[in-house]
């Protein structure tokens, strides 16, 4: 075998690397979370009786896709937004009773996995609240619908339902009641809307 034929043999799995290589680059894009139009939602029930809802409006992040699938998710949570309509409520739930949003002032979830399912896609990532990491799985649904908004923006849509044990991140404050019970129950129940912006 000649030298430049040697070398053609060579190379030419190398060169087809490349060629794979920057067509994945290519189809893979990393969007942009519009703070605007997203925010994380909670329940959680209240002396045993009813659920009492809130939210937190300032969500930030990206979401990678390739070839129009989601990859990877990186969302922030900003505590000290949060909003249940009460003022005094919202401070006790930013003390160190509840979130001690002065030294843990975000939240943050990193996505570890992301597979299809029935009605979008089932996403694990790492929560973390209050510096505690845990693994929780996300029911996320939209993402399949761009549109174009009138200054030209492509924009998706998508929510992610998920529980966690308050208790799991040391959010843990509570009271007994008269005739047994808490003041708080430890499940919460969270929905986060996103709306995310394409890369121009």
């Amino acid at each position: 075998m000649t030298q430049t034929k040697f070398l053609r043999v060579l190379y030419a799995p190398a060169a087809l690397l490349l060629i794979l290589a920057l067509a994945a680059t290519a189809n893979a894009q990393t969007w942009k979370v519009d703070p605007d139009h997203s925010a994380a939602h909670f329940s959680i029930r209240h002396m045993m009786i009813a659920q009492v809802r809130g939210m937190f409006p300032a969500v930030t992040g990206t979401i990678d896709f390739d070839q129009d699938k989601p990859t990877a998710f990186d969302i922030t949570i900003d505590v000290n937004s949060i909003d249940t309509g009460v003022e005094a409520r919202d401070a006790h739930l930013k003390s160190g009773d509840f979130f001690a949003a002065e030294s843990h002032p975000t939240m943050t979830f990193k996505s570890t996995r992301v597979l299809p399912a029935d009605n979008g896609f089932s996403v694990a990532g790492i929560l973390t609240i209050k510096g505690t990491p845990r693994e929780v799985q996300l029911n996320l649904t939209g993402l399949n619908d761009p549109r174009v908004d009138p200054w030209g923006n492509t924009r998706r849509g998508a929510t992610a339902l998920f529980s966690i044990d308050r208790r799991d991140y040391g959010v843990d404050w509570n009271a007994p009641l008269d005739g047994g019970g808490f003041m708080v129950g430890n499940t919460v129940n969270i929905a986060v809307d996103l709306e995310a912006i394409q890369p121009k």
